[in-house]
């Protein structure tokens, strides 16, 4: 019944959020080449005319197995790609840059606006089928997408209605999946400088309890924007980014974005 309510909700969305315009690259980005899509690999990746491929940065859709071994399909990864044919395959599209432009892997990192002027970033974020996944270096947009992820979430559908993607409780450490990309939401007990490394700390065990982290390189963006990580100590926050375990389940945040002050 949950799968059968999530994709009705899906199809309203749809219908709602694409407003055609005419095209134009957001002015903090760098307007690249135009190209049409060919294929869509998942809800995040396109095939272009030219062979490239583009991964469409600071969102993360679910995902695709796409033949990795022992991975296994995330929910609605079938229907995020689905939405993201729907809405750009055999469409022309304009390529957009932020700092850095290719991956490891040569793919473009890009925003993709449509030829009616949709961007597909915020598209995606809009009916409920993708989460911010910004970068130090690709974060231009990140507010506005984080903007729309607040709004597309209160809806409760698409991913917000699945528990798979629900934004963890920090107090309930053990409930936070390790390896993966989650939001996780709580009060900072306790804020810290140890050797230049900030530490957020969410409970009174910081061998157990969930903890944030912020590296001294790291802390000169924040320093740059201004942002004093130490007062966050009392404040509800919600971090997000990759669980690993490091005394605790631990996220390390590279830049501002990544975390979010609720109070």
């Amino acid at each position: 019944m949950e799968q059968v309510f999530v994709s009705s909700l899906i199809g309203v969305l749809l219908l709602f959020v694409v407003s055609p315009g005419a095209a134009q690259v957001d002015p903090r980005l760098q307007e690249g080449q135009t190209a049409t899509v060919v294929e869509v690999v998942d809800g995040d990746t396109v095939v272009l005319d030219d062979g490239s491929e583009v991964r469409l940065v600071s969102i993360q859709t679910p995902k695709l197995a796409l033949g990795r071994e022992n991975f296994v399909e995330q929910p609605l990864a079938d229907e995020a790609k689905a939405a993201l044919e729907d809405a750009v395959l055999n469409r022309q599209v304009i390529l957009a840059f932020d700092q850095t432009e290719k991956d490891r892997h040569g793919r473009w990192l890009a925003h993709l606006y449509r030829d009616d002027g949709l961007w597909l970033q915020g598209h995606m974020v809009d009916i409920a089928l993708a989460r911010v996944y910004s970068f130090p270096d690709n974060r231009a947009m990140a507010i506005e997408l984080l903007e729309r992820e607040a709004d597309a979430r209160s809806l409760d559908a698409g991913i917000w209605a699945l528990s798979f993607y629900a934004v963890r409780d920090a107090d309930e450490p053990d409930a936070v999946p390790l390896d993966s990309y989650e939001l996780v939401e709580g009060h900072v007990v306790d804020a810290a400088e140890v050797n230049g490394r900030i530490f957020l700390n969410f409970g009174d065990d910081w061998k157990t309890d969930m903890t944030a982290t912020v590296s001294p390189d790291d802390a000169r963006l924040f320093d740059d924007d201004a942002i004093d990580l130490i007062s966050l100590s009392g404040q509800r926050i919600r971090v997000r980014g990759w669980v690993n375990w490091h005394n605790g389940p631990s996220i390390s945040v590279s830049h501002p974005e990544q975390i979010e002050v609720l109070e």
